[in-house]
C-alpha cells in the first residue's frame, strides 16, 4: 500500500480559502482556475487508488479559519475509516498562546504536525513578512514545543534560505522536520539546480529533517523525466530513501499533469529498489499512519 505524504481537500461551502477564491489570480504555481471547486476525498481517493495508494497525508492550505479547517479534515477522516487519513495543521509557532492552540489542535486524533510557510516562491513571501519567522526567537521556542509533544514540522521554504533555516533546525534536534517540494528549487536552469542541491546540503546534514519529493511540477508546467532526474538523484542521494517520501501535491499540481502522470513519472525515476521505502515506509513511519 503505498501513502500520499502530501495533497490537500477543501470543500468551499464548509472553509474559506481566501487565495483559492480570488478571482483573475495567477499565483506561484499557475492559474488556480480549474481547481476553484471543491475537491473532495472520493475524487482524490478515485486517482489514488487506482495507483495503489492506500493512505494520506492532508496538509493545510490557507484558510481564512485554521481550526476550522482542521476540524473540517478530521471529520473527513471519520466519515471514511476505511481511508487512513492524518493532518497536518496550521498553527503560527510564533503566538502568545502557542501552548492553547497545539492543546487544541491534539484533541484531534489525525493531527500529526504543524505546517507554517517560510517561502512558497521569490518575493511572494517578502512582502508577507514569513521569511522573518527565521529570526524570530519564538519561532524556535515554537519547534522545539512541537517536538516535546511529538509533533512534527512541515518546511516549505526557498534554496536560499537552507542556510539559515538548518542553523535554526539545528537547535531543535528532538522535532522532525519534513522538508515540502524537495525545497523548492525553482531555477532549472542548470546553475540554479547546482545551486539548489549546494544549499540542500545544509538541510540533509541534520538527521532530523526528512524531504518529500512532492510539488516538482509548480514551477515548470512542462516538466519532464529529464528535467527533474537531478531534482530527484539529489534528493535521494542527500537523504537517503529511509528520509525520503512521496507526495502529489494534489490539486495544485493537477494543473500541469494528472495523478497518474506525476506517479509514473516518481516511479520512472525512482529505482525499484527502494519504491518501497519512498512510496511507503518512509511516510508511513514519520507520520505515524
Amino acid at each position: 500500500m503505498k501513502v500520499d505524504a502530501h495533497h490537500h481537500l477543501w470543500d468551499l461551502s464548509a472553509v474559506n480559502y481566501p487565495w483559492l477564491m480570488e478571482k483573475g489570480i495567477v499565483r506561484f504555481f499557475g492559474d488556480p482556475t480549474s481547481i476553484q471547486r471543491d475537491y473532495l476525498l472520493p475524487e482524490f481517493r478515485r486517482d489514488a487508488e487506482a495507483m495503489g495508494f492506500g493512505a494520506s497525508v492532508h496538509i493545510q492550505v490557507g484558510a481564512a479559519d485554521p481550526w476550522a479547517e482542521a476540524q473540517w479534515v478530521q471529520s473527513v477522516a471519520d466519515q471514511f475509516p476505511d481511508w487512513p487519513l492524518v493532518q497536518v495543521a496550521f498553527c503560527d509557532l510564533t503566538s502568545n498562546d502557542l501552548d492553547e492552540q497545539l492543546d487544541r489542535l491534539q484533541t484531534l486524533p489525525s493531527v500529526r504536525g504543524v505546517r507554517q510557510i517560510i517561502g512558497r516562491a521569490p518575493g511572494e513571501d517578502v512582502s508577507t513578512g514569513t521569511n522573518s519567522l527565521l529570526k524570530d526567537p519564538m519561532f524556535l521556542a515554537g519547534l522545539k514545543q512541537l517536538g516535546t509533544r511529538g509533533l512534527s514540522f512541515d518546511l516549505q521554504l526557498l534554496p536560499e534560505l537552507m542556510d539559515q533555516a538548518a542553523d535554526i533546525l539545528a537547535q531543535a534536534p528532538e522535532t522532525q522536520i519534513a522538508l515540502c517540494h524537495a525545497g523548492s528549487p525553482y531555477d532549472r536552469t542548470q546553475q540554479g539546480l547546482r545551486r539548489w542541491a549546494d544549499e540542500l546540503t545544509a538541510l540533509s546534514s541534520l538527521p532530523q529533517i526528512y524531504c518529500k519529493l512532492s510539488g516538482l511540477g509548480m514551477f515548470d508546467h512542462n516538466w519532464s523525466a529529464e528535467s527533474v532526474a537531478p531534482i530527484v538523484s539529489n534528493c535521494l542521494s542527500q537523504f537517503g530513501a529511509d528520509r525520503c517520501m512521496f507526495g502529489s501535491n494534489f490539486p495544485v499540481d493537477s494543473l500541469a499533469s494528472t495523478y497518474k502522470e506525476v506517479v509514473s513519472l516518481h516511479q520512472e525515476l525512482i529505482p525499484i529498489s527502494i519504491q518501497e521505502e519512498v512510496f511507503h515506509c518512509t511516510s508511513k513511519r514519520f507520520y505515524r499512519i
